[in-house]
């Protein structure tokens, strides 16, 4: 069993440890921003009126001053509205969003959580051994259950599952089910 541990960070909380990284980050362009300010006015519920995105995809507003305007506006609407941002941002600028500090933090303070490279690697060191012998069990249990069913009198019924069983199979395994069912056909 995997154990995740999240520390309790509110996306408020992670906006104010992110918004000098954001004001200073060069990546995020006028194209950028506008198209993170065009997100958060399409979302249903709409976190920008029309208005409020107007006014802060201004172009005779420096982009740093519209840029904290903004983050600050969204501080104070609330936390789904600091959460929508979020998305937007990783939407739109993948690359600085991966870099955000509070995005860090989180990662640092995780220790329990893995790695989904590392979780494929524990879900699958069965090999296909311990599944091919987990239906063999299967199988066997099904049979077994099937012919000691009182209600089941004719073994001709448990050729035909045999048979049509066979088709499946590969060239020997074919091989060894036809000829356990001709045995049972001679016995009978």
């Amino acid at each position: 069993m995997i154990l995740r541990y999240r520390p309790y960070h509110t996306y408020s909380e992670r906006l104010l440890q992110d918004v000098a990284h954001l004001k200073s980050n060069k990546h995020l362009t006028e194209r950028v921003v506008d198209k993170i300010i065009l997100q958060l006015n399409r979302v249903y519920p709409q976190v920008l009126s029309n208005k409020e995105a107007e006014k802060f995809r201004s172009l005779q507003t420096p982009l740093r001053t519209r840029l904290s305007d903004l983050l600050t506006h969204l501080q104070r609407k609330g936390e789904r509205e600091c959460q929508e941002f979020y998305r937007a941002l990783q939407n739109n600028a993948d690359a600085v969003y991966s870099t955000l500090p509070s995005r860090n933090n989180l990662n640092n303070s995780d220790r329990l959580e893995m790695s989904p490279d590392l979780e494929k690697v524990i879900l699958n060191d069965h090999g296909p051994v311990f599944f091919l012998a987990c239906f063999s069990v299967a199988a066997g249990l099904a049979l077994l259950m099937y012919y000691n069913n009182p209600e089941v009198k004719s073994p001709d019924s448990a050729k035909k599952v045999f048979g049509f069983t066979a088709i499946g199979f590969g060239r020997h395994i074919r091989n060894i089910l036809i000829s356990f069912l001709e045995d049972t056909a001679l016995s009978h």
